[in-house]
C-alpha cells in the first residue's frame, strides 16, 4: 500500500511562502532593473523602453499577488464564501499572456472558499500540461455548493508531468516534498477537503483534469486552508 505524505502546518506554510515568492522574483526583479535603466538613461528612447518594462512589471506582480492571495491564503474567516467572478478576474490576470488563453464558463455564484482555492489551484496545474501554451478551457461539473470542475487543455506538446498525480494524490515516489512540488500537493489537499477526487487524463490531443465526487470510502482530510 503506497503510504501518504504528511507534511505539519508549519512545512506547509513554510513552502507556500516559498512558492509565492519564487512567483513574484521575477517580475520583481524587471522593476529594479528598469529602475537602474531608468537612471543611466541618456536618451529619450531608453527611459520609455525603461518606464514601459517598470509598468509592465509592476502590473504582473500585482496580478500574481491577488491570485496568490485567493489561490493560497486564508480568504476570510472559516467556512467564508468567494465569488466565483472575483477567481475569474485574478486567473485572467495570473494566467493569461501571449501564449495562454483562457476559457472560462463557470456560473457567477459565490461557492465556499476551498471550492474556489481548488478552482485556481487545478488551473496552476493545467498550466503545466501545455508548456508552450495553449487553451485552458474549465467547465462546472454539477452545480451549487457541490459543484465539482472540468479543465481541458489544448497545445503543442500537451501532456501529463509524470509527477503531477501522484503529488496531488500525496503520494509522491520521494517523500520529501520542496517548493516546486508543494502546489499540487496543497492542490489535492483542498481536493481531499472538498470531498472530490482529481483525474488526469489524455483525451487525443487534450489534456483533461477534472475534480469530481470522491468514490465512497475515499479520505476526506481536514480543512486546507
Amino acid at each position: 500500500m503506497t503510504s501518504t505524505a504528511m507534511l505539519d502546518a508549519l512545512d506547509l506554510s513554510a513552502l507556500l511562502c516559498s512558492r509565492v515568492c519564487h512567483d513574484l522574483i521575477s517580475p520583481s526583479g524587471a522593476i529594479v532593473n528598469g529602475l537602474e535603466v531608468l537612471e543611466d538613461a541618456q536618451d529619450e528612447e531608453t527611459k520609455s523602453f525603461a518606464l514601459d518594462l517598470i509598468k509592465k512589471s509592476a502590473v504582473r506582480v500585482s496580478a500574481r499577488l491577488q491570485f496568490c492571495r485567493l489561490a493560497f491564503g486564508a480568504s476570510g474567516s472559516a467556512g467564508a464564501q468567494i465569488d466565483l467572478g472575483d477567481a475569474e478576474k485574478v486567473a485572467r490576470g495570473a494566467l493569461e499572456d501571449e501564449k495562454v488563453k483562457l476559457v472560462w464558463s463557470l456560473p457567477r455564484l459565490l461557492l465556499p472558499k476551498n471550492r474556489v482555492k481548488l478552482v485556481l489551484n487545478l488551473l496552476l496545474l493545467a498550466g503545466q500540461t501545455i508548456p508552450r501554451g495553449g487553451t485552458l478551457t474549465i467547465d462546472p461539473v454539477g452545480e451549487g455548493d457541490t459543484m465539482g470542475f472540468r479543465i481541458e487543455t489544448r497545445g503543442l506538446n500537451a501532456r501529463v508531468p509524470q509527477q503531477l498525480p501522484p503529488l496531488v494524490a500525496g503520494t509522491p515516489a520521494d517523500s520529501a516534498i520542496d517548493a516546486h512540488a508543494v502546489q499540487p500537493y496543497y492542490a489535492g489537499l483542498l481536493a481531499r477537503a472538498c470531498g472530490l477526487a482529481v483525474t488526469f487524463a489524455a483525451e487525443g490531443e487534450a489534456i483533461v483534469i477534472a475534480a469530481a465526487a470522491a468514490p465512497a470510502g475515499t479520505e476526506v482530510v481536514a480543512d486546507a486552508g
